[in-house]
């Protein structure tokens, strides 16, 4: 076999590998399964409350919303 056969059939391979890969999705989740992803135990934060404070706060000092995102300055007044 020579090399241009050898990336054919590789291609093809490859080809349907990828085609394999795309037909049966499914959603890995079952419904009956993500009350277990809502609990509070899987939050990033343990203190939803703070942690909205906190984002207040940062939105008040940086004078626009979505202030926590991005480093800046900021005078801190109101």
């Amino acid at each position: 076999m020579d090399i241009k056969a050898i990336g054919r059939i590789l291609s093809v391979g490859i080809l349907a590998a990828m085609a394999a890969g795309c037909s049966g999705i499914e959603p890995w989740v079952k419904p009956y399964e993500r009350d277990r992803l809502a609990d509070p135990i899987m939050a990033l934060d343990m203190d939803p409350v703070s942690s909205a404070y906190i984002l207040h706060v940062y939105d008040a000092r940086e004078g626009a919303r979505g202030g926590e995102g991005a480093s800046g300055g900021g005078c801190g007044c109101n």
